[in-house]
């Protein structure tokens, strides 16, 4: 059974930093495009950052950029979202994603919901001051 399991949010003033784990169960993350998205208070979810399969190629959202970065651990089967600099609009649930890509594939990864078929249930960020 594939499963993600997100960890790492919390409180955070603006201009502090968190880090987002992303574990994986049930696949090896060298098989699978990740993706990590968040949903706002109110709003639809949206995506921040994914890597392909090989780790290779990786995309963002222009809100993020400079900011956040992503990377992964093979040995622990974890994708990490790393935010700095954050901001109150950085505030709501964060959720990461995979879908089947191959392995070790370059192929470009995006950042749509429906282009990821397996979820994990989210991690609440709130950035307040």
């Amino acid at each position: 059974q594939l499963q993600l399991v997100e960890s790492g949010g919390g409180s955070v003033q603006p201009g502090g930093s968190l880090r987002l784990s992303c574990a994986a169960f049930g696949f090896t993350l060298e098989y699978y495009t990740i993706g990590w998205f968040r949903q706002p208070p109110g709003k639809e979810r949206e995506g921040v950052f994914c890597m392909s399969s090989s780790g290779g190629y990786i995309d963002s959202a222009d809100s993020v950029k400079g900011r956040f970065t992503i990377s992964r651990d093979n040995a622990k089967n974890t994708v990490y979202l790393h935010m700095n600099s954050l901001k109150l609009e950085d505030t709501g649930v964060y959720f990461c994603a995979a879908h089947p890509a191959g392995y070790y594939s370059d192929s470009p990864c995006r950042l749509g919901v429906a282009d990821y078929s397996t979820w994990g249930r989210g991690t609440r960020v709130t950035v307040s001051s």
